[in-house]
Formats: structure tokens, C-alpha cells, sequence
């Protein structure tokens, strides 16, 4: 569910909402070395690149599978 108090940033054209994420030190630790190899700029748009690979990924099935429900009464 989405708080609708939260604080909404641009990025370029973009519109994005804050939010918090926890994760173990390990990722973090992986993700940071990831940008200190060049791979992405900040922790966050490598988060946000992981994100959009899952969304790519999964939504679609989740799409589907939300068709076949019935809301008829």
C-alpha cells in the first residue's frame, strides 16, 4: 500500500516516490562495489535498475493471472 504522504522527487522527466527499502549489509556492500565498478552511477539506480528487471520480469504473469479473477457477483 502506498502512503500517499509520501515525498515525490524528479529525475529528469520523471516523477519518483521516496520510499524506504532495508537490506542486508552484504547487498548493500555488493551493490556499492557494483557502482565503484563503473556498472551503475549510485546505489539507487542500481536499485532501481533491479526493480525494473523484476517488473519486466514478473508483471506480466501477475497481469494474466489477475484477468482470470472474476469480480462478477
Amino acid at each position: 500500500m502506498y502512503d500517499k504522504k509520501q515525498t515525490y522527487v524528479r529525475n529528469g522527466d520523471t516523477m519518483m516516490q521516496r520510499i524506504t527499502l532495508r537490506l542486508p549489509e552484504q547487498q548493500i556492500g555488493l551493490l556499492q562495489q557494483m557502482v565503484d565498478a563503473g556498472e551503475y552511477p549510485n546505489v539507487s539506480e542500481a536499485v532501481r535498475a533491479a526493480v525494473r528487471d523484476l517488473v519486466e520480469k514478473r508483471a506480466g504473469r501477475v497481469l494474466k493471472e489477475n484477468d482470470q479473477v472474476s469480480f462478477k457477483v
